[in-house]
């Protein structure tokens, strides 16, 4: 039986150094059973388990490696592992497995320190973290700065309710997003992302900007909070605030849709996200005039919104077919996930609002984006530190492969 070492490498990183060790350990035909590596300002830590075929190199193993980390100015470590404990490693590894994003405009040893309390509480191990956001320049502070960690851990949380109870107070007291979810095959092999309209892709709600020339914002505006925040069915709160549109000429619509601010970060995610095959879709209980421009501009494959009735020129105050309420947007979810050939867990829903949960509890990503409490509590996944773009590093993305794939898109600049 061949014998196992844990060899770890620590210093200063240079060019080389993995062909030079990996190749000292092939003079002994060692097998690397796992190998590992992270390099922070220039400094490098490599981990390799190896399985000695022959016991008897081992002292002529140990005293090379030794030699080269002295020529190289490296410390290195080499233990041996006892043979049950490498045996109970081997099958530790089918346990469940998640990713906790820590997202904001910048990260502290303190939030760090109190996601890592809340893991290891939970009995969940570390396994690694990776930094997904680029370097920071100290005496050149970026204008618009944004920090994102991402943990990979192992094993099966003892609450998973409290858990995101946790992660929620974090994220109020601290000021950033904690989302996590599970690390399977469909993390890595999303096909579809639907996202809310108002209050998501655009910084407004269309209805209360209607209300406005209508002269009944304070109204409307009051039906719409009750409405987001879960006190009132959405279906009723929307028949209401449309019959108060009644009167508006269609004239007075005319160019509203393109002063309607986007939200923060939508390009990006847009960009970014055709450019590397994903489909997009509109989910909205907004309205379909203002979904068709946006769906054209953003480059979007799918919208479903509701059509405000217009006749003789005026606003009749009534909508057109069936209201896209929160159970609406869960089918629709359902069905174009259907027609694109994927299951749902290849899905990603984003959405602020109560009526947005349904398709969010359903996608196999979710995410509360600058949510009411009610949807941050039911999320697992929330954005509200940065702008729409910190979707792209809940999908794993790193920062150089956004900006790398946004430089391939004709006509987009990152920045």
């Amino acid at each position: 039986m061949s014998d196992v070492v844990l060899i770890n490498i620590t210093g200063r990183d240079r060019k080389g150094l993995d062909a030079k060790f990996t190749g000292i350990l092939a003079e002994y035909d060692v097998n690397i059973l796992d190998i590992g590596q992270a390099v922070i300002h220039e400094h490098i830590s490599l981990g390799i388990l190896a399985a000695i075929p022959r016991p008897e190199d081992f002292s002529s193993i140990f005293k090379d490696m030794l030699f080269e980390g002295h020529n190289m100015g490296l410390k290195v470590d080499i233990k041996p592992i006892e043979s049950d404990h490498y045996e109970k490693w081997v099958h530790a590894q089918g346990k469940e497995r998640r990713v906790i994003t820590i997202l904001g405009r910048n990260v502290t040893a303190q939030q760090i320190s109190s996601v890592a309390s809340i893991i290891a509480a939970n009995n969940l191990n570390i396994d690694s973290i990776t930094r997904l956001t680029g370097r920071i320049s100290l005496a050149k502070p970026q204008k618009d700065p944004r920090a994102c960690v991402q943990f990979s851990v192992s094993g099966r949380p003892l609450s998973i309710l409290e858990m995101r109870k946790c992660f929620v107070e974090i994220s109020q007291q601290a000021g950033i997003d904690v989302s996590f979810h599970v690390d399977n095959i469909y993390r890595r092999n999303r096909k579809l992302v639907v996202f809310d309209m108002d209050s998501t892709l655009i910084q407004a709600e269309v209805i209360d900007e209607l209300a406005k020339l209508a002269k009944v914002g304070e109204q409307v505006a009051q039906i719409t909070e009750s409405a987001m925040r879960g006190e009132m069915d959405f279906k009723e709160s929307f028949k209401k605030r449309v019959a108060l549109l009644k009167g508006i000429k269609q004239e007075q619509l005319e160019g509203l849709a393109e002063r309607l601010p986007l939200t923060d970060g939508v390009n990006l995610v847009a960009k970014t996200l055709k450019g590397l095959g994903y489909k997009l879709g509109i989910l909205s209980g907004g309205f379909t005039f203002v979904g068709e421009y946006l769906k054209e501009k953003l480059d979007f494959d799918y919208l479903y919104a509701n059509e405000l009735d217009i006749r003789n020129g005026v606003v009749t105050g009534e909508v057109k077919g069936e209201i896209v309420d929160g159970q609406k947007k869960a089918v629709l979810l359902r069905q174009i996930a259907q027609k694109e050939n994927i299951v749902l867990e290849q899905t990603i829903a984003v959405g602020d609002g109560a009526n947005d949960l349904p398709m969010i509890s359903i996608a196999g990503l979710g995410v509360a984006f600058n949510a009411k409490p009610l949807v941050r509590e039911k999320a697992s996944n929330t954005i509200s530190s940065v702008g729409l773009d910190g979707l792209l590093y809940l999908i794993g993305l790193h920062e150089r492969e956004i900006k790398q794939e946004v430089r391939q898109t004709v006509g987009y600049s990152y920045g």
